[in-house]
């Protein structure tokens, strides 16, 4: 059974949800921390592996990736982020930085992005 592993990543909070099969019906965790952005660029990475940490020990495993919504772009060219309103996410390279605290495979996209793709594959909820 494959899980879905996301993380909703803002100015004020992360939020971390897993969802089963029957996706937004089946919805087996669901929780936040405060990314605390204002302590920087650092102390998000860290809220965000306190975050993936309580994932696991409720799902009792870490999956081989991981789906975070960012509030701005991942450059391609450059690997950074870009365009953030948590200014101290600008210029950093996030999915390297998280990869490597992870250990796991992540993939970031736009918030904007994720919620439009979100509502046309799962329907207004």
């Amino acid at each position: 059974m494959k899980h879905l592993w996301g993380i909703d990543l803002g100015g004020t909070k992360a939020e971390g949800v897993v969802l089963g099969p029957g996706g937004l019906s089946d919805i087996l965790f669901r929780d936040r921390v405060p990314t605390g952005a204002e302590n920087g660029y650092h102390h998000i990475l860290s809220q965000i592996n306190k975050l993936v940490g309580l994932m696991e020990s409720t799902m009792g495993y870490r999956p081989e990736g991981i789906g975070i919504c960012t509030p701005g772009t991942l450059d391609p060219t450059l690997g950074t982020m870009k365009g953030c309103n948590s200014e101290c996410m600008n210029g950093q390279p996030m999915k390297d930085d998280l990869e490597k605290i992870l250990n796991v495979k992540i993939f970031i996209a736009n918030d904007a992005n994720c919620f439009a793709l979100a509502e046309a594959r799962m329907g207004v909820w």
